[in-house]
């Protein structure tokens, strides 16, 4: 299993650099969320993008300066058009709660999209399987001709897959569609917005 668990660690990690080197860019906020949308073809203005970046840094930020988030938990925050996702696990609901409520402080967040189960923390390979799970995902909604990927942001947690992004409903049902079949996603999220 070691052994294998490192293959695909290394196939995730040339996957995802050789979106960074194509020009996309790559943005990792505490966890394996990579996004591969590149500015002229991402529907948002490059202002909200620069915001969604930086708002999602000031929420992870903000969450590491609470002591039993920062070493009990594991809290990944994603933005994207001015919604917030945050997935992971923490030890309380209270803690689930505090974070939502951290998000939320910020301005300019439409919603807050809480995602953290209550639990412990997943283990290094569980979260290694998330990244080569996450690059399958990508794969295989790069490799539809029917799904506008470039409009698509793509997060795993614990095998449970959460789409964002600006999309038609019929790319938005294609996707879901694909991300569904595919073995190793135990539950496929929808957090598109339908233009």
């Amino acid at each position: 299993m070691k052994a294998r668990l490192s293959k695909l660690t290394v196939s995730s990690l040339l996957i995802i650099g050789s979106l960074g080197m194509s020009g996309c860019a790559a943005l990792v906020v505490g966890g394996v969320g990579v996004s591969a949308v590149t500015v002229g073809e991402d529907e948002r203005t490059v202002g909200t993008q620069i915001d969604d970046t930086t708002v999602a840094n000031k929420i992870t930020g903000a969450l590491n300066k609470v002591a039993a988030i920062k070493h009990d938990s594991n809290i990944s925050v994603k933005s994207f058009n001015g919604a917030i996702l945050l997935t992971g696990q923490t030890p309380t609901a209270s803690l689930r709660i505090e974070a939502e409520n951290i998000a939320l402080s910020f301005e300019n967040i439409r919603t807050v999209y809480n995602q953290i189960r209550v639990g412990k923390p997943t283990a290094p390979s569980t979260r290694a399987y998330d990244i080569w799970l996450a690059s399958k995902v990508r794969a295989n909604l790069i490799a539809d001709k029917h799904v506008d990927f470039l409009k698509m942001d793509v997060t795993v947690e614990d095998s449970e897959v959460f789409l964002m992004g600006l999309v038609t409903q019929n790319n938005a049902d294609r996707a879901i569609e694909i991300t569904r079949n595919l073995d190793g996603v135990t539950r496929v999220v929808n957090m598109f917005e339908i233009q």
